[in-house]
């Protein structure tokens, strides 16, 4: 690239120009009129030899060519340019870890399109920034060009991956409340460990750090630690330089709880008490922003019900450092008069808008309340349809109106699930799943699931519509078939079921479930076993069916968010069997779970106890499959039917058959804790311990004339034992392991107090796993 000017001497006086033309050489593709216009020469103006050189300046940074000499010729000027080639082709060579569709994606440069030296660079600078997202930190892009006829070129990036950079070791500084262990469980990042291939998030990305970041203060701040903040985070090599240190320097602070909690009014003619009675926040919680969320959305739910509008709810926070505590009152104040004019969604190509629309609480015409659009984009991102979704507010057609945007990119939202499964009780066994969470758009839930095992197998259509007739009431309806047969019985079980429900919500923390369901259950004999006499009564029966309709009350305390290292979930639920069918009876179940993180949050206790009783109504028997028969899941320490009443009856040789016949009751309390082990978190084993305590008992209304009359060697004694029930305990040892696979768990149980027909499982191991 050159400047060439001709100047006729004249002593030390500046040489000027005058062209009467321009006269453009060497170009192939752009027009000469084109060029001559870069240079901004008008014909028969003079010019100094500055504005000489500012016209080769402004052809050059058309980015058009490779050179440019311009040179004054008597009164004309003549522009000599070579052209950048036009880019025929884009290939990438070296690429494993990232496709080329995805690296097409990142860059500029495209086909036909003028070959720029500038761009082509800083699409290598992207594709190496890519990778560094991997944490392959060392990757390398370089950009070439083989040339070919006619002025054409094949932009080739030749690009070196690299090894991924491990972060070995995420450390802290200034924490003194919570371990180094506890904070590595709230990060994103993660220390690199033998299970790396399941796990990329040991591989260091600058984003993720960020993000840590903040989730370390949202840790932190809903644990009343107002002041914490992250000083700085510093990344090292390794000595090796082949990995990387962390080292978050953080600063605590002290812990504030609730002091004095009030409410004001500066809203003429609002009360304050009744809104102060709707609070639930009480002085010595510990501090956390969402309880105060919570309240003024409470609160401004209670003004709309009582027809106030434009309320808005300003917290303000004194602090006490003495007491460490943090006085809030809530004001009631009247925001601007502004209404919503209209809500504009757009991006979405196949979901409809009524599914957008369902998560506003807010409608056309209703007050404007930020909080409420806030919440409502929460909502519309939690569906899982978009990739991305922003919603703002706008002035609309006058400053009392706005109009609230909605712009959505869609994703795909089916889904192909392939699992694998073990336990002791059932074996191996594989699942597939279809699902589709957003049928023809309409934002409901289709799915197919199949699942088998060595001794269940199971076939489920299932179907959810969440907002029925536009309502916040969702609609669930499943159907299928299940099989069992288990070495723990001497029969299998077949099972047709189609059972639809619908759930809503009464409370925050309450929601209730109303259902309907009917099964069709047939108990069929094995060929290989041979039952007792109760069995074998209640298989020749054949299929029978039961119309059950039911509910279940389920009250939550983590939905509010009150404490974050405690919960209690209590559950009830219902069902009566006699609205036809071959049954009639009245199911109930109870449960009740708490739970409370101690020691830092290192470790978990959790309580909790269940509770069943069956009341037969008709005037027939009821068979085992109607009545209750624990399994591990519910009672650990003994196989599925290990416990309860038991057919005793002796066989053709005088061997007792054996049979678990289920109870019409049953109650068991499980007590748990589970700890860290010392081990690195990122290998993901805990250790547990247990104690559950349990009963099954009753069999009133079952046929049991069948079994013998008396039992034992001296022929003494009623050959159904259990009946009346009696307590068991046992005690045990877990291991919990994330694995890449899956949750695996180990059970280890003794029972230190049984009867001695119960049957014992000593060992106890479950896997679920998706790929």
């Amino acid at each position: 690239m050159a400047l060439s000017v001709a100047v006729a001497p004249s002593g030390a006086q500046a040489q000027d120009y005058r062209f009467n033309s321009i006269r453009v050489e060497g170009n192939q593709r752009i027009e000469d009129a084109t060029i001559a216009s870069y240079t901004g020469i008008a014909r028969g103006k003079t010019i100094s030899a500055g504005e000489l050189n500012d016209a080769y300046q402004k052809v050059m940074a058309s980015g058009l060519f490779e050179s440019v000499d311009i040179e004054p010729r008597g009164g004309t000027l003549v522009v000599t340019v070579t052209e950048y080639p036009t880019i025929n082709a884009i290939s990438f060579e070296g690429n494993r870890r990232i496709k080329d569709d995805a690296l097409e994606k990142l860059i500029e440069s495209t086909p036909r399109q003028v070959f720029n030296p500038a761009k082509a660079q800083s699409d290598a600078d992207t594709l190496a920034k890519a990778y560094s997202q991997q944490g392959r930190v060392a990757a390398t892009v370089v950009p070439r060009i083989i040339r070919r006829s006619e002025n054409r070129v094949d932009l080739v990036f030749e690009i070196s991956e690299g090894d991924t950079i491990e972060v070995e070791r995420v450390s802290f500084v200034g924490n003194r409340v919570y371990s180094d262990r506890r904070l590595r469980r709230v990060m994103e990042t993660k220390q690199a460990n033998f299970l790396r291939t399941f796990l990329r998030s040991d591989t260091l990305i600058e984003d993720r750090i960020e993000f840590d970041k903040q989730v370390l203060r949202d840790f932190y701040l809903s644990r009343g630690y107002v002041d914490f903040r992250v000083n700085s985070s510093n990344v090292e090599f390794t000595r090796e330089r082949d990995a990387f240190y962390l080292v978050m320097d953080i600063t605590e602070g002290q812990q504030f709880r609730f002091g004095e909690i009030s409410t004001s009014s500066e809203y003429p003619g609002v009360d304050a008490a009744a809104y102060q009675d709707a609070l639930k926040i009480k002085p010595g919680v510990v501090y956390t922003p969402t309880l105060v969320e919570n309240s003024i959305t409470r609160m401004e739910r209670l003004a709309i019900k009582q027809g106030v509008d434009f309320m808005r709810i300003e917290p303000r926070i004194t602090r006490n450092d003495r007491d460490q505590t943090l006085n809030v009152e809530f004001v009631l104040t009247k925001g601007p008069r502004v209404f919503v004019e209209r809500i504009d969604i757009e991006g979405n190509t196949t979901t409809l808008d009524r599914v957008v629309r369902q998560q506003f609480r807010t409608a056309e015409g209703d007050p404007f309340n930020p909080r409420e659009i806030r919440a409502s984009a929460e909502r519309i991102r939690a569906l899982g349809y978009f990739s991305n979704a922003d919603v703002n507010a706008r002035e609309g057609s006058s400053p009392e109106q706005v109009i609230v945007d909605v712009n959505v990119e869609e994703q795909p939202t089916g889904s192909f699930n392939l699992g694998g499964s073990y336990s002791v009780n059932n074996g191996f066994g594989v699942a597939l799943g279809l699902s589709e969470n957003n049928f023809l758009g309409r934002g409901q839930r289709l799915s197919f699931t199949f699942s088998t095992a060595e001794d269940a197998e199971a076939y489920v259509i299932g179907f959810t519509e969440p907002f029925l007739m536009g309502r916040q009431l969702r609609f669930d309806l499943d159907l299928g078939m299940s099989n069992t047969n288990s070495s723990y019985s001497t029969y299998d079980t077949e099972r047709l079921f189609f059972s639809p429900a619908l759930t809503f919500n009464l409370s925050e923390q309450t929601r209730l479930s109303l259902r309907y369901s009917w099964q069709g259950n047939e108990m069929k004999s094995r060929d290989t076993a041979i039952e007792g006499p109760v069995i074998a009564s209640e298989i020749a029966r054949g299929r029978e069916s039961a119309s059950l309709a039911g509910f279940t009350y389920t009250f939550d305390s983590r939905l509010n968010g009150l404490d974050p290292t405690a919960g209690f979930l209590l559950e009830f639920g219902t069902d009566y069997a006699g609205l036809g069918g071959d049954s009639n009876y009245l199911r109930t179940k109870a449960k009740a779970i708490a739970q409370k993180k101690i020691l830092n949050e290192e470790v978990t206790l959790r309580a909790s106890f269940e509770a069943g009783a069956l009341t037969w109504l008709g005037d027939d028997t009821s068979r085992t499959v109607d009545r209750f028969l624990l399994s591990s899941d519910i009672m650990r320490g003994f196989e599925p039917g290990g416990i309860g009443p038991r057919d005793m009856s002796p066989d053709t040789s005088g061997n007792a058959y054996d049979d678990a016949l289920g109870g019409n009751f049953y109650a068991v309390a499980r007590f748990e804790a589970d700890f860290p082990l010392g081990l690195p978190e990122e290998i993901g084993l805990r250790g547990g311990v247990f104690l559950d305590v349990g009963n099954l008992w009753g069999l009133s209304n079952v046929d049991t004339s069948a079994a013998a009359s008396t039992c034992g060697t001296s022929g003494t004694g009623s050959c159904i034992v259990g009946e009346d029930g009696s307590w068991r305990s046992v005690i045990g040892l877990s291991f919990l392991w994330n694995t890449g696979f899956g949750p695996l768990r180990f059970n280890f149980s003794k029972a230190i107090v049984k009867e001695d027909y119960d049957k014992e499982q000593a060992f106890d191991l479950t896997l679920q796993a998706k790929f």
